[in-house]
This record gives structure tokens, C-alpha cells and sequence, in this order.
């Protein structure tokens, strides 16, 4: 599980000096800016799909953006509009930086997550100018709601992301942790809400993972 522990990279640049005029809004966003590289230290419960390291926070939300726009043709609604999906996708983790990575199966871990989460995006959204910062929280409320067609669209890509990893590498965390079939079938069910057309290929998918021996029937 990831760990948003230490000083801010963002706070140890500016008082360096390594960043001397500009405004004060100009400020606040290259502060943010700094803050975020952060994520790339959060490592996540998915591995690599040569098994080589954990994934970390930033390649994720990468790698599901890069999901959206090759198969948006799938999205449960036609006329989604991908730009705010992906912005979506983009800043969906930037509280892992302070809430660190919760183990989607951690029953435990998740009975706090939403408050950790929601402390965490008040004070990182809040580094940006005030108009910028509501605007990115909204989208993360937005993406935590899933009340929109985009916002099941992408929470429908972050779990299809994690589950290909998982599938690819013989369900190397899911023997890990020892995870059946019907936990991966509920966590799977943002796809069949925001990405109908690949929820029958997913539990395809589940079901040859359970003959295989990946993951428990």
C-alpha cells in the first residue's frame, strides 16, 4: 500500500528558491504542479505486466486514459464526451498522494477511505487558484459520484485497467491475496454500467481465469 508520508516536494522547491517571480496564481499552480509529482511514488496493489515491479499511481492513470481513447466506441453512451472523461481519469488518484493506495479488496482499509480521500482533495485541489481548484474538485466529485455517463465511463476504464493486469499475469495478485470470482465480479460492475459492451468479455475473461487456477472460483 502506497504512502503519502513526507515533506511536500512542491513546499521544498519554493522555499529553495528554485522558482523566484511570476504572480502569486502562477505560483500556485507550478506549487501544484510540483506537489503531484508525488503520485509517482504511490505504488499500487497491480503489478507490471512483465511482473517486473508494482505499478505506480501515475502510470495507472495514464494507462487508463490511454484505455479510454482507444475504446471509447464502447462507452455505454454515444455522444460521452471523452475530453472530460480523461480529465476525469487524470486527477482520479491526486489524493493517493496524502491517502495513500487502498487495496480495492481491503475491506478493512476501505472503511476509512472516503474520509482520508476527502481531506486529502481539500488540501491539494485547494493549492490552486480558487477557480481551478473547484473546477478539478468537481471533476474528482464528479468521478467518485459516477452520476454521469463520463464519470461511469472512466471508473468504468480504472477497474478494466487493473483487471487486464491482473488477468495477464496469471492473477498473480489475486493468488496473493486470495481473491474469488464473485469479489472480481462485483468489482467489475462499473464496466457493465459504463462500458456495457465489454462486460461479456469480461466475465468471459473471469470465467477462464477461474479455470485456470488465477483466482478462486
Amino acid at each position: 500500500m502506497g504512502s503519502g508520508s513526507g515533506h511536500s516536494t512542491a513546499q521544498i522547491q519554493m522555499d529553495a528558491g528554485l522558482i523566484p517571480g511570476g504572480s502569486d496564481r502562477l505560483k500556485r499552480q507550478v506549487e501544484f504542479l510540483l506537489e503531484i509529482d508525488r503520485l509517482k511514488k504511490i505504488l499500487r496493489q497491480t503489478i507490471l505486466t512483465d511482473r517486473s515491479r508494482q505499478e505506480n499511481s501515475v502510470e495507472h492513470s495514464w494507462h487508463i486514459a490511454m484505455a479510454a481513447m482507444v475504446l471509447a466506441e464502447h462507452a455505454g453512451q454515444a455522444d460521452i464526451d471523452l475530453c472530460r472523461a480523461l480529465r476525469m481519469m487524470l486527477i482520479h488518484d491526486l489524493v493517493e498522494i496524502d491517502a495513500g493506495d487502498t487495496y480495492c479488496y481491503d475491506e478493512r482499509g476501505r472503511l476509512s477511505q472516503v474520509e482520508r480521500e476527502r481531506i486529502a482533495a481539500a488540501r491539494i485541489f485547494g493549492m490552486l487558484p480558487d477557480a481551478q481548484a473547484l473546477e478539478l474538485r468537481g471533476l474528482w466529485e464528479e468521478f467518485e459520484r459516477r452520476d454521469t455517463p463520463e464519470a461511469r465511463f472512466a471508473h468504468a476504464m480504472d477497474r478494466f485497467q487493473a483487471f487486464m493486469h491482473n488477468y495477464v499475469t496469471e492473477g498473480e495478485m489475486w493468488r496473493r491475496h486470495a481473491i474469488r470470482r464473485e469479489q472480481v465480479l462485483a468489482r467489475m460492475q462499473p464496466v457493465a454500467e459504463g462500458a456495457p459492451a465489454l462486460w461479456d468479455y469480461v466475465k468471459n475473461l473471469i470465467r477462464d481465469a477461474v479455470a485456470k487456477g488465477y483466482l478462486k472460483g
